[in-house]
């Protein structure tokens, strides 16, 4: 029976991992460290508007203790930034009974930027890009919030570089059985860099500047990008018209907190910034194009992340100081 092999425990492959199996869809979680010890020891704890629930899931510390087989398809839930380093590690490992290797099997990308579909193209002959959008957060090992109903979260499902419609067509029944609305899309890549642009909300979060300056900082972001895209002739899928209303309720007990790039900068962890600001910076360095606010946000956070810094340890870069200005320029 065709198995899901998913590697990365955080929120997204956790909640997976647990969703899967309620739905009784074959599921194995690659998780380590602590976060293997938590969840072999006490299963994945979903806090859910209605309450908690604790979901028992077969999980391994590494992809060859799963004993992958030429049915199964991987999962790639990983950070963006560990995507690279986590294709390369599992891409040639032996399959069971040595009939062929992980990088033989279909792999879903769940990243958020551009970068990881090419990173696994260079080793998978089959990618499938993940669109997701979910507002689960990862509060310790072995435990995840998920506040939105009626479903968990929404997952646009596109082969890359082109379309793989028995493939897709699998998964995203796959992801429906997990609660997802789930919809197949016709340019993975046109739907990711929309989804870049949403994410930039993210890296203003870091800094220290009042709602009005990050609303304003993320549309002049926002607009930069979408300039940078248009004259590197890169498509940028429209609002999907489509995806159902997600209602985020409350979770008892859980204060909601700030987006996933401020969490890692507050654990210390490495963040996403390369390849949400830096990812708009590298294309217009391509294609000789201006992009003077994506690099400051890109600089200002990496050079933060290198000394380990804390969310609103740094205000908005000088490149911001001529940017206040009236929202209807900022949104032209």
């Amino acid at each position: 029976m065709s198995r899901y092999i998913i590697v990365g425990a955080g929120a997204l492959g956790a909640l997976l991992a647990a969703q899967w199996t309620i739905a009784k869809v074959p599921v194995t979680l690659v998780a380590r460290g602590a976060s293997y010890e938590a969840i072999a020891a006490r299963g994945i704890r979903v806090r859910r508007p209605e309450g908690d629930e604790v979901v028992s899931v077969d999980v391994v510390s590494s992809i060859r203790d799963a004993a992958p087989r030429l049915s199964d398809t991987v999962v790639l839930a990983v950070k963006s930034q560990d995507a690279e380093s986590a294709i390369a590690e599992i891409a040639w490992i032996p399959l069971a009974h040595r009939v062929g290797v992980v990088a033989d099997l279909p792999i879903l990308t769940l990243q958020n930027g551009l970068a990881s579909e090419d990173a696994a193209l260079r080793r998978f002959d089959r990618v499938i890009g993940v669109s997701v959008g979910i507002p689960a957060s990862h509060l310790e090992p072995g435990v995840v919030v998920s506040p939105a109903k009626p479903v968990v979260g929404v997952a646009w499902i596109g082969g890359y570089p082109t379309s793989l419609p028995g493939e897709e067509e699998r998964h995203r029944g796959a992801f429906a059985q997990a609660g997802f609305a789930a919809l197949i899309e016709p340019d993975i890549a046109a739907a990711k860099r929309r989804k870049l642009i949403a994410n930039l909300r993210n890296v203003v979060d870091v800094f220290d500047a009042t709602i009005e300056q990050q609303e304003h900082a993320e549309a002049a972001l926002a607009q930069e990008a979408r300039r940078v895209f248009a004259s590197a002739g890169l498509a940028v899928a429209p609002p999907p018209w489509d995806a159902p209303r997600i209602d985020v309720a409350e979770v008892p007990g859980h204060e909601p907190g700030h987006l996933s790039t401020w969490q890692s900068f507050a654990r210390g962890a490495s963040s996403e910034v390369d390849f949400l600001s830096g990812e708009i910076a590298l294309i217009a360095r391509r294609h000789g194009i201006h992009a003077p606010l994506n690099a400051a946000v890109a600089r200002e956070l990496g050079a933060l992340a290198a000394h380990r810094g804390r969310p609103g340890e740094v205000t908005l870069p000088p490149e911001f100081a001529s940017g206040w200005l009236p929202r209807e320029r900022l949104r032209a």
